[in-house]
């Protein structure tokens, strides 16, 4: 018997076991039913028998199938407004790869400040982080753009997977990918998970994340550790090449064949300008982050700069609106029964003396370190956060600070092992970095963001008024 089919029955067993259990007191026998069928859904992600949006698929149409959801009720998920957020936001990308201003704005930088190896590091990470708000695919961000640029630079300085690995290869590689994680964790719309985590919120808590709110929220913790980990990594896994002055010269290269800004650069950076102060301004002026998003996606076809068929090839987008629409509508309505209720009321009440904060940070620690288990973010998300935030909130820890600290763990406990996220196999693959090291560095540095994002980040979220 193959693999997939094993894991296809291990799935089906599982939600079957389930399914069959006795429906506990309090409970309707629906809301236990698509308890069964989430959580299925939710193993046959981590497994994969199919690929994730064909999971979903089946999960939703067998739901409707047996009648524990109307047919409009099962694909409610598909008109939720976050998800098109995010498919806009996937086309939007798509132009900065397209007309190469991504790499444009990492070779300017690089050619401005990259003297160093520690500069250089630096230089990545802000690379990263002024293209994130508008690319949700992280894998794209730092396997699409940085990549190949990290690459180069390790050419440049004859630092090859082997012997010559710690010359600047081996940090370059550790810092941008570890950067990834801290700029994944800085917008809504810089990791394909954080809307979905918004909408749990919302689901779960009857709060609101919005785009503003959770930049506003992550700038301190973000750019404090956007300050440190670099820093961190350049003294405990220094590279043997301190003076990088040959980056200048090949940023300075590759600018030269690139050439003047294209036209379709200049107006991908006037829409991603528009996008930023339309986003961060919308308490003002009333316009949803989806409509800004779709209006940039609508200029750049209208100019040009994207073609339909690129809209047609986006298939991370299609896909992402397939799984996602399809687990927004099964939470929706697992709430919706009354089983996320009940799953909290339960669980407080087996911490009832323990006081709120212990049970925060034990909550909070052990949903960032459950990551070594899950080799994806979304499917992490999905398996733990809506509980995990419940239980909180029943044991007496404020919303806000609750779901701020949870959703940020979310994106920051990539950094621990090399399958954690879609860059993870790309950069360890790279063969830069042995996996004892990287598991090393990756436990250390989810302690400093641990105590970044959670210590100094709860006291940021104190002076906003969050909690």
């Amino acid at each position: 018997m193959n693999s997939k089919l094993m894991k296809a029955l291990a799935v089906v067993v599982l939600g079957a076991v389930l399914w069959f259990l006795p429906v506990p007191q309090g409970l309707k026998p629906e809301a236990w039913h698509l308890m069964a069928i989430f959580v299925a859904t939710i193993f046959g992600f981590i497994l994969q028998p199919l690929p994730i949006g064909a999971v979903a698929l089946a999960s939703v149409t067998f739901t409707a199938l047996v009648g524990v959801l109307k047919p409009a009720e099962a694909i409610s998920g598909f008109a939720n407004t976050t998800i098109w957020l995010i498919v806009a936001a996937f086309l939007f990308a798509k132009g900065f790869i397209k007309t190469g201003l991504g790499r444009r704005i990492a070779f300017i930088l690089i050619k401005a400040i990259g003297d160093s190896t520690l500069k250089l590091g630096y230089t990545l990470v802000l690379s990263d982080l002024i293209i994130s708000p508008a690319t949700p695919s992280n894998t794209a961000r730092a396997g699409g753009i940085l990549f190949p640029i990290v690459r180069s630079l390790c050419t440049a300085f004859g630092s090859e997977p082997g012997p010559t690995a710690r010359k600047v290869g081996s940090y370059l590689m550790q810092t941008t990918y570890q950067g990834n994680a801290i700029t994944s964790a800085m917008f809504m719309t810089s990791m394909a998970g954080n809307p979905l985590i918004a909408l749990l919120a919302a689901k779960t808590l009857n709060i609101q994340l919005s785009w503003g709110q959770w930049a506003l929220a992550s700038v301190v913790p973000g750019l404090i550790s956007i300050l440190v980990v670099p820093y961190f990594l350049y003294k405990f896994y220094p590279p043997e090449i301190k003076k990088t002055p040959e980056a200048k010269a090949l940023a300075a290269k590759e600018l030269q064949n690139m050439g003047p800004m294209s036209w379709g650069e200049k107006i991908v950076a006037l829409v991603f300008v528009g996008a930023l102060i339309l986003w961060s301004t919308s308490q003002y002026t009333k316009i949803d982050a989806t409509v800004v998003a779709l209006l940039a996606v609508v200029v750049m076809l209208a100019t040009q700069v994207l073609e339909w068929k690129d809209v047609l090839d986006e298939k991370g987008a299609w896909d992402t609106l397939i799984w996602m629409g399809a687990l927004v509508g099964l939470a929706d309505y697992l709430s919706k029964l009354g089983f996320i209720p009940w799953f909290a009321k339960t669980m407080a009440a087996s911490i009832v003396g323990i006081p709120w904060l212990q049970a925060f940070i034990v909550l909070t620690v052990v949903y960032l370190y459950a990551h070594y288990a899950f080799a994806s973010l979304t499917a992490h998300i999905t398996a733990m956060y809506p509980a995990f935030i419940a239980v909180a909130v029943a044991a007496g820890a404020p919303p806000y600070l609750v779901a701020l600290a949870l959703a940020f763990m979310s994106n920051l406990c990539m950094s621990l092992t090399h399958y954690a996220a879609g860059p993870s196999p790309i950069y360890f693959g790279a063969g830069y970095v042995d996996q004892g090291t990287w598991w090393r560095l990756g436990f250390m540095v989810s302690i400093i963001n641990l105590v970044i994002w959670v210590g100094l980040g709860s006291m940021w979220w104190k002076v906003l008024g969050l909690w």
